[in-house]
């Protein structure tokens, strides 16, 4: 059975938001340790397009799919992971990107939700923390998801970030979101 369509972003409320995630079931992959059956010839780019044996994924409910059943492994490596099979799945970067961003409130009472490349939503949080990482090419600021999956912020959304960072005047320059603060300078 097809998963529905993922509802459109920019009409929710935070509120719907966060109750749509918490509604959200995932297969208990952590509980699942079958044996180790290879590659799955799938590779997942830098920019969050997911492919197959070269080729795009071109059906978002069927990247939907595989999105559920991904885990990290201890030693780093991702996998895809049934209760028959596990295999090997290439992450450039981060499995997820958050590609879109709403926000609600201001200061210390701000909430900031994330829709990710998957249609999944994100709240930031204690839970669900933001943190950011210098690499030769710029700040690469990561969202984590889930059970040691992240998603790159992309870098528009990031340029959002920035702004409000900016217009709080925080020292360090930083964003709020659900009591928790959220530096953009690495190791602050």
């Amino acid at each position: 059975m097809p998963s529905p369509p993922p509802p459109d972003f920019a009409s929710l409320s935070l509120a719907e938001i966060a109750r749509l995630a918490e509604e959200n079931r995932l297969p208990p992959v952590e509980n699942w340790n079958p044996t180790h059956c290879g590659h799955s010839d799938m590779r997942i780019a830098r920019d969050g397009t997911w492919f197959h044996q070269g080729s795009p994924i071109g059906r978002l409910p069927m990247v939907r799919l595989f999105s559920t059943i991904l885990r990290r492994e201890p030693d780093g490596r991702f996998v895809l992971v049934t209760p028959v099979e596990k295999l090997d799945i290439d992450v450039e970067d981060a499995p997820f990107t958050a590609v879109e961003m709403k926000r609600e409130g201001e200061g210390e009472a701000m909430r900031l939700a994330f829709r990710l490349n998957t249609g999944d939503l994100v709240t930031a949080g204690p839970e669900h923390g933001l943190r950011f990482e210098e690499r030769e090419d710029g700040p690469r600021p990561y969202l984590h998801v889930r059970r040691g999956l992240e998603a790159l912020v992309a870098r528009s959304v990031y340029y959002e970030l920035a702004e409000i960072a900016l217009a709080n005047g925080s020292t360090p320059p930083g964003v709020w979101s659900n009591g928790s603060f959220f530096a953009l300078e690495p190791g602050a």
